[in-house]
Formats: structure tokens, sequence, C-alpha cells
């Protein structure tokens, strides 16, 4: 126990869909160090618990909680009282039936410092998914949200009486056990049996369904489309506009939920991409890429630099990765280097593909090849071409990942031209526990579509995660051959981009 109290957040997750978490609830989760969290959490939110952060899943769903209320109050106010900076983070919003007033009373008792960041409500939410708007002024002048159980002991509270005069759009969350119960009870109160209802499952997932009917028929409807939870339920005559509003089904990729396994801090540009088509994308960085700068590091690549400057030759630096280019010019600064003095001994310089060629652009430099086929053998494969023509006699630097592949200097030694290989960073697996776990109940669920690897290392970190799992089960969209040659050894159905590129990783999806 520490003198100094720590500060609770309670934070709103929204229904599911990563786009609807607010920006403050985004800011609080990634600077939390612990994070308390229910099961209606989405896989896509939960991959931005920081892997630093102590997690407590307290499992919280519709009449089965994993820990009782009491002990999730408890549990907060212990890591509090520990000096930390805890997030409760809540399906929805934290009070909307999200029994946050009850979490608060503990720490109030014992003075301490909370927040409470709204979160956008499946009420709301997940009916503008479906294209239900809650209000409409020509079908209702108010909305109610009602819980849909009762509390211990089974005696409801509704006051169906009022709810059927009101005449609006009622709202009942976490009743799909008491569907029966509910319509039969507003019918019961003077409901007119054909009143249009609604029940929608797994609201702004990947995976939603809406079944739309009548207050009569809604029970026999939801049974036959077998619908589970979490889902909510909407009466009302706003539910006829379904059909018409419906809006998440016209999306390109709508339906599609895929595992993005890049670094975190190249992630952002795919998952961009995929989710303004619709796609539902989980981050689960399975590696990251260091650039190597200890003394030895250094030493190594000033050597290689001198190497350059004195062979009286013409040279050829080659990168087979946006990495390499980025680490090749950080260690260029750390050791001092003038990137003028490579000029002296007639540089030039090939590239993997467009990533790389895009990022050694960024310094100011042209490649002068990159292959049609965007992969290290052709690369080499085409340079050798090169050479025999034009720049015969030509001497070779290599800037890339330590234990890369060894397709690239295969075909330099078959070709005799010499080289030299340098290691300027280095790729560590970093897949986070929790969320690997997530991953693996998704694929085998089939709630999770496609991963998407954009290496080999990718593939070898994510397998190393997942060793209990039949990977014949991934469906795995690889961005080259080499990449898809990995998976294959691990025997996941595959798909290949007709080019290494995003965009054609994206194509697809379509297919």
């Amino acid at each position: 126990m520490t003198d100094k109290k720590g500060k609770v957040w309670l934070v709103g997750a929204g229904p599911g869909d990563i786009g609807l978490l607010t920006l403050k609830g985004k800011e609080v989760l990634e600077s939390a160090e612990v994070v308390v969290y229910d099961a209606l959490v989405s896989d896509e939110i939960a991959a931005l618990i920081p892997s630093s952060a102590k997690k407590i899943n307290v499992g919280k769903r519709a009449n089965h909680h994993l820990v009782p209320q009491e002990e999730i109050n408890q549990i907060l106010l212990d890591e509090a009282l520990a000096g930390k900076r805890v997030v409760r983070l809540k399906g929805g919003d934290p009070f909307v039936f999200g029994r946050g007033g009850e979490e608060l009373e503990l720490l109030v008792e014992h003075n301490i410092e909370y927040e409470i960041v709204p979160g956008i409500t499946s009420a709301v939410a997940v009916p503008a998914y479906a294209g239900i708007p809650v209000t409409h002024r020509d079908y209702t002048s108010s909305v109610h949200i009602i819980t849909g159980h009762a509390r211990k002991g089974g005696v409801s509270r509704i006051q169906y009486d009022a709810l059927v005069k009101m005449n609006a759009t009622l709202i009942f969350l976490m009743g799909i056990g008491a569907l029966e119960e509910i319509c039969n009870s507003l019918m019961e109160a003077g409901m007119n049996p054909d009143t249009k209802a609604a029940v929608l499952e797994r609201g702004t997932s990947a995976k939603q369904r809406r079944v739309v009917a009548t207050v009569a028929t809604i029970k026999e409807a939801s049974d036959q489309a077998a619908i589970q939870t979490p889902a909510i339920i909407v009466v009302g005559e706003v539910c006829s506009l379904s059909d018409s509003f419906a809006w998440v089904d016209k999306q390109p990729l709508a339906g599609i939920q895929v595992v993005v396994t890049r670094p975190k801090e190249k992630s952002s540009s795919l998952s961009e991409k995929l989710r303004s088509k619709g796609v539902h994308v989980i981050e689960m960085p399975a590696i990251k890429t260091l650039t190597l700068d200890t003394e030895k590091d250094l030493k190594r690549f000033t050597r290689s630099i001198e190497q350059i400057t004195e062979v009286r030759k013409k040279h050829w630096i080659l990168f087979t990765s946006p990495k390499g280019v980025e680490s090749f010019f950080t260690l260029l600064e750390a050791t001092g280097k003038d990137i003028r003095q490579l000029y002296k001994s007639d540089v030039r310089f090939g590239v993997v593909g467009n990533a790389s060629k895009k990022e050694l652009r960024h310094h100011g430099i042209e490649a002068d090849y990159m292959p049609e086929i965007y992969c290290g053998k052709e690369l080499a494969k085409g340079l050798v071409g090169l050479v025999d023509t034009v720049d015969k006699d030509s001497y070779v630097t290599l800037y890339r990942a330590n234990n890369a592949s060894e397709d690239i200097v295969e075909v330099l030694e078959e070709n005799q031209m010499e080289y030299q290989d340098v290691a300027v960073y280095d790729t560590e697996y970093c897949a986070d526990k929790e969320l690997v776990e997530r991953i693996q109940t998704g694929i085998e669920k089939d709630t999770i579509d496609y991963v998407m690897f954009t290496s080999a290392s990718c593939i070898r970190a994510f397998v190393s995660c997942l060793t209990d799992m039949d990977y014949n089960k991934i469906k795995a969209i690889c961005i080259g051959e080499q990449t898809a040659a990995m998976a294959e050894q691990y025997g996941m159905q595959i798909q290949i981009a007709k080019k290494a590129t995003i965009d054609s990783m994206i194509e697809c999806l379509f297919m």
C-alpha cells in the first residue's frame, strides 16, 4: 500500500465499434496502469489496452457475473489505494444500467479521486446501426430505456400500463431472456399486437443481426433466427423504417472482421482503409522493430560505410523494408556520417517495393531500381540482370533485419557478386496474451474472418502465441509469395495479394 492514492476513471467503451469510443475514453485507456473490464468490451477496443497495464476481467454479462459487483467495487478501491491509474472499462455508458453509481459509492467513502467518461449507449447506437431512429416526429415524441431483467427475487418493477400510454419508442436492455414476458406484458397492458418490434443482436459489431416483426410475433421470429445475447429489444413503429434506413449492410465489406498483425506504428494506414469500407479491425501488433544501436552495432555500421567508400567499385545499397531505410538513416546520424561521402563511390540505391521507395524518397533520395515483383529474391535477380548489362563488377551492401531471409544472398552468391550483409534492426515478438486468447476464440467461433500478414516474421510471431490452435482454420491474406510460403508451412488457408501493397491486400477481401 502506498501513501499516495491513485485515481479511477469510469469509462464507457460504447457498444462495440471502435469508432464509437470517445476521444477522451481512448486517451484515458491508453495511459491506464490497471484496466478492469467487462465481457461486453469488444475485441477491437480491448486491443487498445496497453500491454504494460494490469488487466482484470470481471466478465459481466446479463445473468452471468464472473466477479460479483461487491468484489468489483473492492478491486477498484484496492488498486486506487495502491496508487494506480485505474480504468473501469464498461460496455455502453457507465451510468445507463452500468451500475456505475454503485461503483462510485465505495470510492467516495474512501476519498478516492475519480472521473466519469460517458460512453455512447447501446440503446441509441445499436438501433442506429440497424437503421432504426429511436425518435421520429411522424412516429413518436419520446424514447424510454428500460432494464429487461428484474432484480434479485424476480419481481419486475416495470410499469407496462404507463409505457403503453406513452406511445413511445421502448428500448429494453438485457432483456432477451425475458422477451416473451415483455411482449405479453405490453399486450396485456393494451398495446396493439401489430405494433412493430425488433431484436438487434451484437449491434455495431461485424456480425450484427436484426429481426423485425411485431410485438405478437417477435418472440417466434427471434427463436427462428436463433438470436443470442448480447441483444436489445426495440418496440415502436420506428422499427418499420429499418429496411429503408439500414446503412451498414450497404458498405462494400460489411460483415467482415479481420486481424491486422503489422507493427503498431505501421498498422494505422491499413486499418483506416479497411474501416472506411466497413471492415471491423482488431489490431494485434505481433512484432515490433527496433533499430540496432549498441556500441557493437554502431561500429559494424561504421565499418560498412567505410567499406563502401574504400572499395573502388560501383556500389548498390539495397533495402528490403521501410524499416531498413529508416534504421540506415538513424544510424547514419548516430555515427556522424555524411550521406555525401557515399556519392564519392558512385552509389546507387535499390528497394524491394513501393513502401521502401516512399521511405527512401522521404529522405530525399530516389530509388534507382525496384523490381516488378516485390520480394527480396526478385530484387536480387533484377539487380544481377542490371549489373550484367550496365554495372559490371559492382559491390552490394544490404541493410536489413537481423536474421533475415537468405533468399537474396543466395542469388548474389550464385552469381558471384561481392556483398556485405549488415543488420540494422531487430524484430521482436510482442503479442499480448489476453488479446491472443480473444483472437483465438474469435477464429474458432468464426467471428473473425481473416488474418492479414505483411511479412513472414508476423506469421512466426502470430503462431508462436497460438501454440494449441489448428492453423487450418486461419484464413490468411498475405502480402507476397515469401509471406505466403511461411503461412503454407502452418497449413493456413491462403490468399496472396496480386501486388505487394496494402491496397492489393484489401482487394483480396472482395474475392
